[in-house]
């Protein structure tokens, strides 16, 4: 069970790569649009702003200007997608981590690319190789810092700690044991916690918790429990802390007992006792902000207002100006204060400020119609329904283009021979100046699926002109 579960965490990284749109990059410290990629894998809250990690590199938002910020070339910046996050004040660690095909196993397998830290708010950088024997399948998938320790969870790696701020690592375990991935799943490390002072460390094979920062552990998983975690792997840990109540939140998948299976778990009497919440939904992250928690989940962001007792899902994301969709329901980050909410999904970065009544979506893309790009292109490319932006059993491929006034829309597909296949859009109303994107969901005028090949598109903006494009399609 446990390989499956690995191979779905490279398809985080692969499909946040797959995002990638050819020849964009943003300079370093320069302001964007947006995110610089649009496969979000972590949020988290720095000073005066929010840090963004996405499957392109490191991002930001800055709350005071609400400008985005790209740190994608900054020096001393391991390359690739960022894996891991961890911001206190004016220090931020990041982690990241590529693909490669590996000749001795003849598949591709994801490598840590390295770590780096910045003590003042993102202005300079020191860079760190990725600890460990080999960085194949030892990628750090989250850090936090204890009294000065600097704890990282790897795969590979296991629990690496740094007493020296990152010259030197150590490989440890959450036990009494010699540390061996290979023979304990408790050594195969996915999420760290600080607490209160308190390191919790989830792995493959439970929860643990040390109260004296790595000398002595405690572990909880599925089985040594009245009432336990749902499951031993665990991939997020976070703490909710009101003045009354103190919440440890796990979330906890299915690894390799019978009786084990998929939910969020919590702990209000410091591991004692669990109680699952969200049974068989797949949990990636989750935020507290008061009395308010949060679950990013493959099957949509969850919000329960009273600490866990009650659940509901919040609206699938449509930006209340553009009426861009998120065409992903997999989610794999979230940050929550004061009631405004940021969802991270393999298809961009949405915002609420509402409950999710209107939503604002943030993606990155490549402008039209300046420095030489074409007047419109369509992404992914080749496209395909049953692979690329899947919502409910349906792919999308997006039609990008920018109108330079108030205009009216119209984008239409055309197969190899110029008969038409599909309308997407027609006398379609778009303020100006701005930058759109309409969708095609790779089926005709009948509904039916469109057959494999080349289409055409045509994108005419009234007082502007017909741009053409081409989609090769394939099922």
């Amino acid at each position: 069970m446990l390989p499956r579960i690995f191979l779905l965490l490279i398809f985080v990284c692969s499909l946040a790569f797959g995002k990638t749109i050819g020849g964009y990059t943003l300079h370093s410290g320069q302001p964007s649009t947006g995110p610089v990629g649009n496969g979000i894998t972590d949020l988290v809250s720095g000073r005066n702003c929010l840090w963004i990690g996405s499957g392109e590199g490191l991002s930001r938002l800055r709350l005071d200007t609400h400008q985005f910020e790209s740190f994608q070339h900054v020096e001393n910046m391991p390359r690739g997608s960022i894996s891991a996050l961890f911001a206190k004040g004016d220090t931020v660690w990041v982690a990241a981590a590529a693909d490669s095909f590996i000749r001795a196993v003849g598949e591709t397998l994801p490598y840590g690319t390295g770590l780096a830290v910045s003590t003042d708010n993102g202005a300079t950088w020191t860079q760190f190789k990725q600890p460990g024997v080999t960085p194949v399948q030892n990628l750090c998938y989250d850090l936090t810092i204890v009294d000065g320790v600097v704890w990282g969870a790897c795969f590979g790696g296991g629990l690496i700690r740094s007493d020296d701020w990152g010259k030197t690592w150590k490989n440890t375990a959450p036990d009494t044991f010699v540390f061996d991935p290979a023979a304990y799943l408790n050594h195969r490390v996915f999420s760290v916690l600080n607490a209160d002072g308190v390191l919790w460390v989830g792995t493959a094979g439970g929860v643990n918790k040390s109260t004296d920062n790595g000398r002595t552990w405690t572990n909880f998983n599925a089985r040594n429990q009245q009432n336990p975690i749902s499951g031993d792997f665990v991939v997020a840990l976070a703490q909710q802390k009101t003045e009354d109540r103190n919440i440890i939140w796990a979330a906890t998948w299915r690894a390799e007992g019978q009786k084990e299976y998929y939910g969020l778990s919590k702990t209000e009497d410091g591991g004692a006792s669990w109680k699952v919440c969200l049974k068989d939904i797949k949990v990636q992250n989750i935020a507290a902000d008061g009395a308010v928690v949060y679950a990013a989940t493959h099957e949509g962001l969850y919000k329960s207002p009273d600490f866990g007792e009650t659940w509901y899902r919040l609206s699938d994301p449509v930006d209340a100006v553009t009426g861009e969709r998120v065409y992903a329901q997999e989610y794999y980050s979230c940050y929550a204060h004061d009631g405004q909410v940021w969802a991270g999904s393999a298809d961009g970065l949405a915002y609420t400020a509402d409950n999710g009544y209107t939503w604002k979506i943030f993606r990155a893309f490549r402008p039209t119609g300046v420095a030489g790009e074409p007047r419109t292109y369509a992404y992914p490319n080749p496209f395909s329904p049953k692979r690329h932006n899947q919502l409910y059993g349906e792919g999308y491929v997006r039609m990008q283009y920018r109108v330079q006034k108030d205009t009216y829309v119209t984008v239409k597909i055309y197969d190899f021979a110029l008969d038409l296949v599909a309308t997407v859009c027609e006398h379609k109303f778009r303020p100006g100046p701005g930058d759109y994107a309409e969708v095609w969901d790779g089926r005709n005028e009948y509904r039916d699926e469109a057959a494999n090949g080349v289409y055409f598109y045509s994108v005419t903006v009234e007082g502007e002109g017909t741009f053409w494009g081409k989609i090769l399609l394939v099922n």
